[in-house]
């Protein structure tokens, strides 16, 4: 919750600083560029800091501590978790690298800044190792740094994104099965629920053609997760042994026609921010699914 608050609040921040006076300081005025850069590094540093001491009085403060221990939990919830890992990191880079460019930050050393994504991430993961009943993840160490290499090298060969990642809600019928560990909201369950989310790879074309702004994007979903590794579990409420073994547990690939906000033309300042801020979002459209061996089309799918 409190990393995808965070990317939020970046990006937002990141779009608002972003064009709005750039053009009315003179370029060979380094001096200016250079406060902006001190408060793109005290937002990113400060921020940082302020949202893991939170989060560590919240969260892991009441837990017991354990000597620094490494878990392999690859093969829970079927890598979703994974994935919302590596869109985390990819669009903390992403507002890294939009910060830097704002701040005047040479073209061949804003790539640098994307490693926002990584370091950002990586005390969530300490504080998980040294937490009794956790332990800090391979996977996810290895998921934040595939998101923040894919938004840097794109950054340090082209100086711009045509691969992006992007995220897809559609509320499932299993949240209500296990609301305390799926969700009983739609705000828990935009976050807990791996069943509603799908992840999209996606790709707009690299020339500037009138259809710039249409891509492909290929998307990776599951269904049927109950559990992270089985649909068996000790309901605490009721103090019974639940066994849902009868839902299928299966994953879900897609492969659809993707909309690029930012290829948009546009003059206004506020609508390039709002498009930016929006473009995270896979926007519904004609979609192919593979699952359970079979091949179905959806005129519309989000």
């Amino acid at each position: 919750m409190t990393r995808l608050l965070f990317i939020v609040l970046l990006m937002i921040y990141s779009q608002t600083s972003y064009g709005n006076d750039s053009a009315l300081i003179n370029k060979n005025d380094t001096f200016s560029y250079f406060k902006r850069q001190k408060l793109c590094i005290g937002i990113g540093i400060g921020g940082t800091v302020v949202t893991h001491a939170a989060l560590y009085q919240l969260w892991y403060r009441g837990y017991p501590s354990q000597s620094f221990t490494f878990i392999n939990d690859n093969k829970e919830w079927m890598q979703m978790d994974k994935a919302g890992h590596a869109f985390s990191a990819y669009y903390l880079s992403y507002t890294g690298i939009e910060s830097a460019k704002w701040a005047g930050v040479s073209a061949k050393n804003q790539w640098k800044w994307g490693l926002m994504g990584v370091i950002f991430q990586t005390p969530i993961e300490i504080f998980d190792g040294f937490s009794q009943g956790w332990g800090a993840s391979t996977g996810d160490l290895i998921a934040n740094t595939v998101g923040s290499a894919l938004c840097i090298g794109q950054e340090a060969l082209w100086h711009d994104q045509f691969i992006k990642l992007k995220f897809s809600y559609s509320p499932s019928q299993y949240a209500a099965l296990r609301p305390n560990t799926l969700g009983n909201s739609l705000q828990t369950s935009l976050l807990k629920d791996y069943n509603a989310q799908t992840y999209w790879l996606t790709y707009s074309p690299l020339k500037k053609t009138k259809v710039a702004y249409l891509g492909l994007a290929l998307g990776m979903g599951a269904n049927g997760l109950i559990g992270g590794y089985e649909n068996k579990w000790f309901d605490k409420s009721s103090k019974q042994q639940i066994d849902r073994t009868d839902l299928l547990r299966y994953r879900q690939y897609y492969l659809a026609l993707d909309f690029d906000f930012t290829k948009l033309k546009t003059k206004s300042k506020a609508l390039k921010k709002v498009f930016f801020v929006l473009n995270c979002i896979k926007v519904p459209s004609p979609t192919l699914e593979w699952s359970q061996n079979k091949l179905r089309g959806h005129w519309l799918h989000f």
